[in-house]
Order: C-alpha cells, then sequence, then structure tokens
C-alpha cells in the first residue's frame, strides 16, 4: 500500500481502502494500518509502502543493502538518536525537528539518523501521529516469531516472488520484479539480483501462461486460473497510487489506459489535471476525474470517459466519493467530451 502526502478527497492509502471496501470510516481505516498491537509497518517495496507485519523478516536483504549505501551521519548524532529511541518511541520533532532549513529535502541530522536507522532495521515505523512517522525499536514492537527469523536473500525472494503473483494474478517477470523492485540497483547492488529472482521464479508455484497481445511470457497464479470471474463490478475511484493501476507500462497493457500524474507538473502545463483518479467500472478503466473539494462540494474539475454508456458509473462514483467526504453536492466544472456533461448532471440530480 503505496504512501503519499498528496491529499485530494483524502491521502492514497484512504483511498485505496474505500476503493475495495466501500465507504468505511476512516478511524477504522487508521486503526487497521497503525493500530496496536502492530499488524504493519512501513519500509522501502516499490516506494514507500504499508506491508504486512509478517513481511518484516523477508526485507532483511535490503536492511542490509539501504545500510551500507545510506549517506554518512555523524556518530555523535547517531548515538545521541539511538539513546533517545531507547527511552521510547520518537518522532523527528521529539529529536529537534525535521529541516534544517526551509525545503522539502533539506533534513536535520537527527532526521538523516532517524531515516539511517530506518533504513538499516534498527529502528521500525509502525504508527504515525499527525502525518508524522513515529520511530520506534523493533523488539518492542515485533512478535517474536517475526523478530527472530532470519531468512537468506534467496528466501525473502522466494517470499516476495510469491506475495507479488499472488498480488497480480498474472504477469510478466518484468511486472513481478517490479512489484518489490527486486531488481531495482540501488536497493540492491551487492546482490546476484536477476539470478535471485529468476531461481524465486523457477521455484514457485507459477503457471506460465500466454496472453493475447502480450509481446513478453507470463505467469500466472494457479488460484486465480480456477476463478470464476465476478458477476458485477462495483464502480469506484482509484488513487493513481493504487497498485492496481501505479504501474504505467502494465496498466497501458491491461486496460489500454495511459495513466497519467500531473501533481508535479506546472499547473499550466497539465493535460488532465492535479489528480487524475481512474475511473474502474465494469472491470475496465472507463474514464477520469480530476477531483477536489470546496466547502461541502465535491468538485470534478475536470471528468473524462472513454465510452458514453459509462455515464451512470461515473455519477454513481462521484455520488459515492461524496457521501464518503461529507459533500453533499456534486459540481462538474468541465467534461471531455463536453456533449458528455448534460447527460452527467442529470445521473447526479
Amino acid at each position: 500500500m503505496q504512501l503519499d502526502t498528496i491529499s485530494v478527497l483524502a491521502r492514497s492509502h484512504e483511498l485505496v481502502a474505500y476503493a475495495r471496501l466501500g465507504a468505511v470510516g476512516r478511524a477504522a481505516v487508521e486503526d487497521a494500518y497503525w493500530g496496536e498491537p502492530a499488524r504493519a509497518f512501513e519500509y522501502y517495496a516499490h516506494a514507500n509502502c504499508i506491508l504486512p507485519i509478517e513481511a518484516w523478516p523477508y526485507f532483511s536483504f535490503r536492511r542490509a543493502q539501504l545500510g551500507r549505501g545510506a549517506p554518512p551521519v555523524s556518530g555523535s548524532v547517531l548515538r545521541e538518536v539511538r539513546a533517545r529511541l531507547k527511552d521510547g518511541p520518537v518522532t523527528s520533532s521529539d529529536v529537534g525537528g525535521a529541516r534544517r532549513t526551509p525545503g522539502w529535502w533539506n533534513w536535520s541530522d537527527a532526521k538523516h539518523a532517524l531515516e539511517l536507522l530506518y533504513a538499516r532495521g534498527e529502528a521500525i515505523c509502525c504508527t504515525r501521529r499527525a502525518w508524522r512517522r513515529v520511530y520506534d525499536l523493533p523488539e518492542r514492537v515485533l512478535p517474536s516469531y517475526v523478530l527472530d527469523a532470519e531468512p537468506t536473500p534467496a528466501e525473502c525472494y522466494r517470499y516476495l516472488v510469491g506475495a507479488a503473483v499472488r498480488a497480480l494474478g498474472v504477469a510478466t517477470r518484468r511486472d513481478i520484479a517490479g512489484y518489490f523492485q527486486l531488481l531495482a540497483l540501488h536497493l540492491g547492488r551487492s546482490l546476484p539480483r536477476a539470478q535471485l529472482l529468476d531461481d524465486a521464479l523457477a521455484e514457485s508455484a507459477t503457471v506460465p501462461v500466454q496472453v493475447e497481445g502480450w509481446a513478453e511470457p507470463a505467469f500466472a497464479d494457479p488460484a486465480q486460473l480456477g476463478a470464476r470471474a465476478p458477476r458485477k463490478h462495483r464502480a469506484t475511484l482509484l488513487s493513481p497510487f493504487d497498485s492496481l493501476v501505479w504501474d504505467r507500462a502494465r496498466t497501458r497493457r491491461i486496460f489500454g489506459y495511459d495513466l497519467s500524474l500531473e501533481a508535479y507538473k506546472p499547473k499550466h502545463t497539465r493535460v488532465h489535471g492535479y489528480f487524475t483518479m481512474p475511473l474502474l467500472a465494469g472491470g475496465s478503466i472507463a474514464g477520469h476525474v480530476d477531483p477536489a473539494r470546496k466547502g461541502h462540494t465535491l468538485v470534478a474539475r475536470n471528468v473524462a470517459l472513454h465510452d458514453r454508456k459509462a455515464i451512470g458509473d461515473m455519477a454513481a462514483a462521484l455520488r459515492e466519493a461524496a457521501a464518503w467526504t461529507d459533500c453533499d453536492e456534486v459540481r462538474i466544472e468541465r467534461a471531455n467530451p463536453p456533449s458528455i456533461a448534460a447527460a452527467l448532471k442529470r445521473e447526479l440530480t
């Protein structure tokens, strides 16, 4: 579950739960991620993600790699932060603040030390306060069966390959590697990454398959091959960081949809909008919307549909998102094609 600082209707980790489960209460979502006892932790998967607590041992190879490649931190600062951690969990504010000077990456020495300990696995984050990481000692929060496990890199790759295949259902070697960045140089510089991946694939229970239109061979989860396709699909809006679509090449291959994240572009260069959310409907990406919230109004700043038949699905998804975010009205600002605007507004009334 990828984490991100952007919050439009909600932060991405909330939007992913919403897309899967519907309008569950936010308190329940936060407790599921960061409640006690710890059921999840944060670490580097394909990005900074929330992961199930049982996966902690299987990132030991990455913690060893990141510990070697991290930037130097003053020994005295590192000792001071370690000592502070022994007294109890801390945020960066507790050790002097995250920033040395204004700016996104101008971290203080103490924040650098915390992040180094986090990368090495000497500190762990299992909860947040006001969106700040709370760093703790692994031995204080992890159950013994997790803390004491010491898998080899080969065992780590086997576990993570299996988890990736189950999550993806059907995937190429590149897809599987990307799910946990198993081939990324900066996350495994001294490891035989390609060999570890290929050995894990060979030893997995995957079934080699061919997918029409795919240039590369693929692997399937046998449990998915025997599953029935659902008769009904819920229409919902997806975060662009959702694991279903964050891999742009895979999203294009499966859905024929080019996902565009323009939040980091200058406003005047954006085509689709600041935080474009794809519409998942009928098992397909049927369109997208750039939403915003103004007071108790959900504003669809830019709505696009690939098929006019999806007007009802888009309206249903917008109404549900509005109710979930305590909005009592949906306003359409721009539609593409423009001819859908009137029909969409009628559906919303």
